[in-house]
Order: C-alpha cells, then sequence, then structure tokens
C-alpha cells in the first residue's frame, strides 16, 4: 500500500524541479495528482515522464481567472482535494536600488499572492485530514544580498502558514510549510543568472552545508510526502527545513 492511496493531490509549479520529483513520488505512493504550470510543452514532457496517474493543467498562479479555472477543473473531475503542494514560484534578482516595479510585482505576485490564493481558492475543496505545504525557503530567515523581495516573500508565506493553522485546524485541516536549502534543479538560470554566477554559488553552498552536497528534488519529495501523509498525522504549522544543515548552524 501507498502513503497516499485515493488521495487527490494537486501540486502547483509541478512540471519541474521539486515539483515534478514530488508528483513523481506522489504517483507511485498510490495519488492521482494534477500539476499546474505556465508553459503547455513542459506539462506535457512532465506528463509523459511521470505516466499514468496525473492530469496537466496549464495556468499562471498570479492569474485569479486561472485559479478559479483550477479550482473548477479539480472540482468537476475530483470532487475533492486531499492535498495541496504549493510549490510554484519565482524571483528576480537583483540589488535593493535597482529593484524595479516589474521585478517586485512579479515575485509578489508569484510566490505571495500566487500562492495565498492557490490555498484560498482550494481549501474549500478539503475536509477533515487535508494537507496543505507551502513551499518556503531558508532565505525566509536569512539575510542575502540581491534577494530582498524573494527572501521577503517567503517569510510572509512562514507567517501564512502560522495564521492559517489557527484559522482551519478545528476543520482538521493541516498546513505546514517546507523550506529547501540549496536544491540541484534548474530555477537559478530561469532567473537569469549567469553559468559563473551559478558556479559559485555551488560552491558557497556546498561549503556552507554540514552535509556537505546540494540537496536534490527527491530530497524535497520526501519530505513533502511525510508532510502530505498520516505519518505527520500530529503536525501542523511547522516550517520544516530541507537544507543539509545550512541555515542550522
Amino acid at each position: 500500500m501507498g502513503k497516499l492511496d485515493g488521495k487527490i493531490a494537486v501540486i502547483t509549479g509541478g512540471s519541474t524541479g521539486m515539483g515534478l520529483a514530488t508528483a513523481k513520488l506522489f504517483v507511485l505512493e498510490g495519488a492521482q495528482v494534477v500539476i499546474t504550470g505556465r508553459d503547455q510543452g513542459a506539462l506535457d514532457v512532465a506528463v509523459r515522464d511521470i505516466g499514468k496517474g496525473v492530469q496537466p493543467f496549464c495556468g499562471d498562479i498570479s492569474k485569479l481567472a486561472d485559479l478559479d479555472a483550477l479550482r473548477a477543473f479539480v472540482e468537476h473531475r475530483y470532487g475533492r482535494l486531499d492535498v495541496l503542494f504549493a510549490n510554484a514560484g519565482g524571483a528576480k534578482p537583483g540589488m535593493f536600488e535597482d529593484v524595479s516595479d516589474e521585478d517586485f510585482d512579479f515575485t509578489v505576485g508569484t510566490n505571495f499572492k500566487g500562492t495565498f490564493f492557490s490555498v484560498q481558492r482550494l481549501i474549500s475543496l478539503m475536509s477533515t485530514g487535508g494537507s496543505i505545504i507551502l513551499n518556503t525557503s531558508i532565505q525566509g530567515v536569512r539575510g542575502t544580498a540581491g534577494l530582498s523581495v524573494y527572501s521577503a516573500t517567503k517569510a510572509a508565506l512562514r507567517s501564512l502558514a502560522r495564521s492559517l493553522t489557527a484559522e482551519y485546524g478545528s476543520r482538521g485541516i493541516r498546513i505546514n510549510a517546507m523550506a529547501p536549502g540549496y536544491i540541484d534543479t534548474d530555477i537559478m538560470r530561469k532567473t537569469g543568472l549567469s553559468e559563473e554566477m551559478i558556479r559559485e554559488m555551488n560552491v558557497q553552498a556546498i561549503d556552507h552545508t554540514p552535509l556537505g552536497r546540494k540537496g536534490t528534488g527527491h530530497d524535497i519529495a520526501k519530505t513533502v510526502l511525510f508532510l502530505a501523509s498520516d505519518d505527520s498525522e500530529f503536525i501542523t504549522g511547522v516550517e520544516l527545513t530541507v537544507d543539509g544543515g545550512w541555515a542550522q548552524v
């Protein structure tokens, strides 16, 4: 038996990286999974990669109309939702004085507004036993030059997990946060960093991580599975850090 047998799960940003790794594991553990993303081509590749048990939904979480359509899709196809991994996010790194209005709106719109309303639109499909996992970051508790907006949005999501825990605990819905450290995905290239900058960050990350390596998508997926499953049925409101010890010492 799988840990998620018979469960219905939505993973935003599920076509690549941490979201894709989690979708693969969820399906192996018995869930029916909806993955979302803005790129239909990437979604199609992910579906072929995962195989059975997954449905794609093309949409942008920063657009409320797309979230309304996602809710309608899940309700029509499955009638309920058991697990939400609010994973989708993004950033446009830049030093504080160089942050533009457009950069600010993109990062806040995706990371905080998009996640906030993803949860708001979908939580009514959940009942007792439901689990929501917000993807935060160790940057929410660290100070890093060039990441002021990104870090602020991740700190806001940590606060949101606490508030929703207080609001939905009586309904038996658990809300937790999962804070990755430096994870080996392609997200750095998507933010526009050069290969040289990425190599420097790789070296720094490994030097600062007590376990001496970058994390993997599977490291994240196993943690999200724990928070999604009944293994964590008396855990809510926490932020579980998956960083190889980087932010802990």
